[in-house]
Parts: structure tokens; sequence; C-alpha cells
């Protein structure tokens, strides 16, 4: 006799599967957070990018959790790519995706998206990899200022957000990764990546619960 099929039938199904198994646990808000907004730059918004995604309703979200975020009085990281002219500094990954070829140094495409500028004395995170703790000071950065808790916003989902997400949790600090604040140029990788990432790794939580959070400690 066949063993009783243990695949999920939906999404409810899905849940409830991987719940019964032991994953998707709440780690919950930490004491001292930070905001980090991945990589969120015009290269994912101007329509004529080759990197567009249709993004705006992640960055309009992102907007108010900078704002918020500024409000409480919590640190803010912004990160950026950025590549020399022959992407030597990008190693494989430069040559695997063409689309990089953007933030090469100089290229307007790789400059904050609209509202989400930096401030002075907000720390700013130049890399070349997904992960922006890979081959950065950002690890030790977030200890120093005493940090137990990343909030993540940006681009993309599958990509850089999902790297940051992983290595923060690897160096220690509860990922929160904010639904309606991070984006993908397509739905099903999004929603799959925002799954996986519950399931493992982060928190995935909703806008409206990270702002009553972050009000919470102005």
């Amino acid at each position: 006799m066949n063993p009783p099929s243990r695949e999920p039938t939906s999404d409810s199904d899905l849940d409830i599967d991987y719940k019964a198994a032991g994953f998707s646990k709440r780690l919950g808000f930490g004491y001292r957070p930070a905001l980090i907004i991945i990589d969120f730059c015009h290269a994912y918004l101007d329509i004529d990018s080759p990197l567009y995604a249709g993004v705006e309703d992640a960055r309009a979200s992102s907007e108010q959790l900078l704002k918020a975020s500024r409000a409480a009085g919590i640190p803010v990281v912004h990160t950026r790519v950025e590549f020399q002219p022959d992407g030597a500094n990008g190693g494989v990954f430069f040559r695997k995706v063409d689309a990089l070829k953007c933030f090469i140094e100089g290229n307007p495409l790789a400059e904050p998206g609209p509202g989400l500028e930096p401030w002075s004395g907000e720390v700013i995170v130049t890399k070349q990899y997904a992960s922006a703790f890979f081959g950065t000071s950002l690890a030790s950065t977030l200890t120093t200022l005493g940090v137990d808790t990343l909030i993540h916003a940006g681009v993309s989902t599958s990509g850089c957000v999902r790297a940051t997400a992983l290595d923060a949790c690897q160096h220690g600090f509860v990922p929160i990764v904010v639904r309606e604040a991070v984006g993908d140029r397509d739905q099903r990788v999004h929603d799959a990546n925002l799954f996986d990432l519950d399931a493992k790794y982060a928190d995935v939580v909703s806008q409206d619960e990270t702002l009553k959070y972050l009000h919470g400690l102005g």
C-alpha cells in the first residue's frame, strides 16, 4: 500500500503542512531595531530600465517605513550597488546578470528612488553582491549600534532582500521583512520567496504591524 500523500492542495494546506512540521515560528520584534532600505533605486522604477519591476507600491510603503523610523529615532541603513566600469569587482555575479550594468559607477539608475534619499548621518552600505552583509561592514556597524532587529524593505524579494534577510539571521539579528515594502518583477517569485523566508529565516509581517511597532517606540 502506498503511503498517504503529503502534497498540499492549496496555500492554506501548505501553510498548515509547514507549521505542523515545525516551521514558521514567530521571532517577534526585538528592543533595538534598525531599518534597512535595500537597493531601492531608479533602476527598478524607471520603465525604460532593464531592471524595471513595477514596484511603485513597495516604494511608497518603504517611504512610509522610512518616515516612521526617522520619527522613532532608530538607525537607518541604505544600501546601493556600484561596480567599477569593467565590472571586475562584481566577479561572477556581474558576469551572470547583464542587467547589473545599470550599477556601473556614475549611472543615474543607481540613485535612490524618490522619497528614499538618505539623510545626513544615515549609514550607506555600498555593495557588489546580493547580501548587504557580504564583503561589507554592516554586521559590525549594527553590533556597535546595539541593534537586535533588522527591518527589511526594498528590492528584490528573491534577490537582495532574501540574501540580506538570510545573512541577518546568520549574524544573529532578527530579520523582519515587511510584505508591502518589498517587491519583485514577478508576483509568483515574490510570493514564493516570502513564504520560504517566513517559514525558515525571518518574520514576514504587514506594514500596519510594523508601523504600529515603530510608533510605539517614539
